[in-house]
C-alpha cells in the first residue's frame, strides 16, 4: 500500500508512525486473509482430517495466546521495535515451515510456535505493540478514530488477500501444475511478507518507546481487576468466534455447499470489504452513543444473522446471510480496543492489551477443534449457531456489566454538551 494511502487511513492529528503502523497493518492483513483461505483446502489436498485441520487451527491459536501473553507482560522491558521485529523473524520462519513440511506432527508443532492467523482477524503476537504504539501517535479524541482505520485497513487488504488466495489454484488448473504445489506458493508469499514488514518497522521514530518512568513499571499495577473482567468477558465472545474462524467456515462451506477455493476467496473478499467499510461507522456511532453500546447494539443483529446462517437451505441464502452478518460483526472492534485503552494509564496499555487478547486467543483456540468434529460428523452449521450463541451472551453480559461504566472521555463529552 503506497504511503499516500495510508495517510488517507489515518485521521487528521496522527503522526507519521501511525501511518506506518497502519501500513504494515494492511500487510500483515493480506497475506493472512490468503493463507486463511488456502489452509483449509491445503491441508485438505495434503490429506488431513477435519479433525486435524481443526487441531491444527487450534495449535495457531494455541500458540498465539502463550506470545501475546509474552509479548505484553516484558514489552514494558523492552524496545517496541526490537519486539516486532522479532515477531517479524518468526513469521518467516512460520511461513517457509508450512511451506516445506507435510507430516502432520511437525506442522502441529509449527503452527503453535508459529504466527499463522487462521482468521479473519488478528489474533497475532504483533496485536499488543501495535495497539500500545497507536495511542502514543494521537491523541485522547482520534483514538478511537484512529483504531477504526487500523482495523479497516487491516479487513480491506484482508479481504483483498482472501480474495487473491483463489489465484495458485486458478493458475495451476490452466498451467496443469500440481495443485498442492501451487497452494504452498501462498505460505512462500506469507514468508516473503514478513521481510518486508520488517522494513517497516525499521521506520518507526524513537518517539513511540515508552517514557522512562514506564518502562520500570509492573504490568497491570493499577487497573488489574478492571483488565480481568473485560478479558473474562472478551473470552466468552472469542470462544464464539473461534467455531467461525475463516478457515473453519471456509471448510464448513466446502463440505455444506461444495463451494471452490476460488468462490469461497471471493465471498470472503466481499465480506472483507463490507467489515472494513463497517470500521468507519463504529467511530461515528461511538461518538454518539458510546463505546459500550456501540459494541453491543451492532453485535446482536450480526450474531443472528450468523445462525440464520446455518439454518440456511441453499448456498445462495447463506452467503447472504454471512454477508450481511459480516457488515456489522467487526464494528465492535475498533470500540473494544478503544475502551481498553481509555480505562488503563498509558503505562500499562500494552499489557492490557495482551491481556485482554489472550484470554480471547485461548478461548478461541479450544472452538476449532469442536468445530472440525462437529463437521467431521455432519455437515450442518452447528459450529455457527454455537458460536452464535456465545456471542449473544457475551453482548448481554457486557452491557449488564459495563454500560455505566463510561471512560472519562465520554463523561467529559457529557459534560460539555450539559
Amino acid at each position: 500500500m503506497p504511503a499516500r494511502l495510508a495517510a488517507l487511513l489515518t485521521p487528521p492529528g496522527a503522526t507519521n508512525d501511525a501511518r506506518l503502523l497502519v501500513l504494515a497493518r494492511s500487510l500483515r492483513g493480506f497475506v493472512d486473509g490468503a493463507v486463511s483461505v488456502l489452509l483449509a483446502s491445503y491441508l485438505t489436498d495434503l490429506g488431513f482430517s477435519p479433525v486435524q485441520i481443526g487441531l491444527l487451527i487450534t495449535g495457531t491459536l494455541l500458540g498465539s495466546a502463550a506470545l501475546t501473553l509474552a509479548t505484553g507482560l516484558y514489552a514494558h522491558r523492552l524496545s517496541p521495535r526490537v519486539i516486532l521485529l522479532a515477531a517479524c523473524a518468526l513469521m518467516l520462519m512460520t511461513g517457509l515451515g508450512f511451506a516445506g513440511v507435510t507430516a502432520f506432527w511437525p506442522l502441529l508443532v509449527i503452527a503453535v510456535a508459529g504466527t499463522l492467523n487462521p482468521s479473519s482477524g488478528d489474533v497475532s503476537v504483533f496485536l499488543p505493540t501495535e495497539q500500545a504504539l497507536l495511542t502514543r501517535t494521537i491523541d485522547d479524541r482520534g483514538r478511537t478514530a484512529l483504531f477504526a482505520r487500523y482495523n479497516l485497513a487491516g479487513i480491506f487488504f484482508g479481504a483483498l488477500g482472501a480474495l487473491a488466495s483463489g489465484l495458485p489454484v486458478a493458475l495451476a488448473r490452466r498451467a496443469d501444475w500440481d495443485l498442492v504445489d501451487a497452494q504452498r506458493s501462498g505460505f512462500v508469499v506469507y514468508a516473503m511478507a514478513a521481510v518486508l514488514l520488517a522494513l517497516v518497522y525499521r521506520r518507526l521514530s524513537p518517539a513511540v518507546d515508552p517514557e522512562p518512568a514506564a518502562s520500570t513499571a509492573g504490568p497491570l499495577s493499577t487497573s488489574r481487576a478492571l483488565v480481568l473482567r473485560l478479558a473474562a468477558l472478551f473470552s466468552v465472545d472469542a470462544f464464539g468466534g473461534g467455531f467461525v474462524v475463516q478457515s473453519l467456515l471456509a471448510l464448513w462451506l466446502f463440505r455444506r455447499f461444495g463451494l471452490s477455493v476460488e468462490t469461497a476467496g471471493a465471498l470472503f473478499f466481499a465480506a472483507g470489504l463490507l467489515s472494513a467499510t463497517s470500521q468507519l461507522a463504529s467511530a461515528w456511532l461511538a461518538g454518539r452513543i458510546g463505546l459500550i453500546r456501540t459494541m453491543v447494539y451492532s453485535h446482536i443483529p450480526s450474531n443472528l444473522l450468523l445462525i440464520g446462517a446455518a439454518l440456511a437451505p441453499s448456498a445462495p441464502v447463506a452467503i447472504a446471510l454471512l454477508l450481511g452478518r459480516m457488515a456489522l460483526s467487526q464494528m465492535d472492534v475498533p470500540a473494544r480496543q478503544s475502551y481498553v485503552m481509555a480505562m488503563v494509564p498509558p503505562a500499562e496499555r500494552a499489557a492490557a492489551a495482551s491481556v485482554t487478547n489472550v484470554p480471547r486467543s485461548l478461548a478461541s483456540a479450544s472452538a476449532p477443534a469442536i468445530g472440525g468434529v462437529l463437521l467431521s460428523l455432519s455437515s450442518f452449521g452447528w459450529p455457527l449457531v454455537l458460536g452464535g450463541v456465545a456471542k449473544l451472551v457475551y453482548d448481554l453480559l457486557l452491557l449488564a456489566q459495563f454500560r455505566d461504566k463510561p471512560p472519562q472521555e465520554e463523561l467529559r463529552a457529557a459534560s460539555r454538551r450539559a
